[in-house]
């Protein structure tokens, strides 16, 4: 309901109906049901672990993200390689079987470039189509839609899956970068705020680099607060999904509560991504997912778990970036072996019978504890060779349910 209406039914109603007529109605009832998603990376936005075929395939080991991408290649090369990757690496049929699997949300990372390339940027456009594919597909099979902003100008956190990898973000450190987010935020909630049936939620921002310190950490607040109005106000039903900026949710205990409607927290959930986690063995693993239950229970406001992943090592190829290996076996500069990475990435078949138990157990336990909290979207739908992480190949192997609500391992938590 447009604000001014709202408004005028308060004139009309009296201030005793202010809790009803403001009250906000989003395009799925976060308070209730639970959030059951998978990411679809790689596609609008390029990872090199994902799609290393896309990269190795370039002959240039300079390319290492959607920048260089651009920057290293002929123009209408790389559009060439992009559109068709676009065109094939999710279509409808995705959308289909992610609907028969009996989840309700997909959340879809797009980089800012997707609706503005700035002077000296050589990122490529056209993703914006592709958007509005996902949009009317996601309304045939009736599954929600998160349209996450997966890269900044400047680079949020310096990772590959920004768009730009650098060695420390600028986006924090020039109000030029975040004014330009900041519309291009507008220019998505225009898009789809009448479609907020399909598309509930934005997050203004994927993963913030908030260990920075500071400098990072007050500019993210300020943006949240800046993006609210454009997102979760009185004149939207659409849901601003903040993320943690890697912070303990302690941090945030009372941010954004009192005074806001559809404010959501994102949190992203991983176990292999440091020395000591990496080395867990099936058990540690099993417990740290767990122990997660009471604090996303506990927090003030809805919150999911946006990214997760079956997946316990950092053995798939890249997954460190372009070039880079692994903690898991010591092929990562610095680390110190725990094993072979043999039979724990790659293709499917390679896996053990007990390593697919372990998948499965660790699956239910993330699950489990998560619904404590809104919900859970799996990170991600597929990859090229990397099924430890695929919601696709998970089903198909066994170690997901076709159902996700059919847990074999009910009190693996208790």
């Amino acid at each position: 309901m447009p604000l001014l209406n709202r408004l005028f039914s308060l004139a009309v109603l009296g201030v005793s109906a202010v809790p009803s007529v403001l009250a906000f109605q989003p395009g799925f009832d976060y308070g209730s049901k639970k959030v059951r998603g998978v990411n679809l990376g790689g596609w609008l936005v390029l990872e090199p672990w994902i799609t290393p075929s896309i990269f190795q395939n370039t002959g240039n080991d300079d390319i290492v993200d959607e920048w260089t991408f651009g920057e290293y290649q002929d123009y209408d090369t790389a559009l060439a390689v992009l559109q068709d990757h676009w065109n094939s690496w999710i279509t409808e049929d995705d959308f289909e079987a992610i609907a028969a699997a009996g989840l309700n949300h997909v959340r879809l990372p797009i980089g800012y470039w997707a609706f503005e390339v700035g002077s000296g940027e050589p990122y490529i456009t056209g993703q914006r189509e592709y958007m509005e594919k996902a949009i009317t597909w996601a309304s045939k099979y009736n599954l929600k839609l998160i349209i996450d902003l997966h890269g900044a100008p400047g680079s949020q956190n310096g990772f590959d899956n920004s768009g730009h990898k650098m060695s420390y973000p600028t986006w924090q450190s020039n109000q030029t970068n975040v004014d330009r987010t900041d519309d291009i935020i507008k220019t998505i909630i225009s898009m789809v705020d009448s479609d907020y049936e399909t598309v509930p939620i934005i997050a203004p921002l994927n993963e913030p680099a908030g260990y920075d310190g500071d400098e990072m950490l007050e500019v993210v607040k300020q943006y949240w607060y800046d993006s609210y109005p454009y997102n979760s106000s009185t004149e939207s039903n659409t849901v601003e999904l903040i993320h943690d900026a890697f912070q303990s949710l302690s941090y945030w205990d009372g941010f954004m509560v009192d005074g806001y409607n559809g404010v959501a927290m994102d949190t992203h959930i991983y176990q292999m991504f440091s020395d000591d986690e990496v080395a867990y063995n099936y058990s540690q693993h099993i417990k740290e997912a767990c122990s997660h239950g009471s604090s996303l229970a506990d927090f003030d406001l809805w919150i999911i778990v946006g990214e997760w992943s079956t997946a316990s090592t950092d053995c798939a190829k890249w997954l460190n970036g372009r070039g880079r290996g692994a903690r898991y076996d010591g092929s990562l500069s610095g680390s110190t072996a725990v094993g072979s990475c043999t039979g724990k990435t790659g293709n499917a078949t390679s896996f053990s019978s007990d390593y697919k138990t372990f998948m499965r157990k660790y699956w239910e336990a993330q699950v489990i504890t998560y619904e404590k909290g809104s919900g859970w979207i799996q990170w991600t739908w597929k990859a090229e060779n990397a099924d430890d992480w695929t919601y696709q190949a998970g089903l198909k192997y066994g170690w997901i349910p076709q159902d996700p609500t059919d847990l074999e391992y009910p009190d693996i938590c208790d």
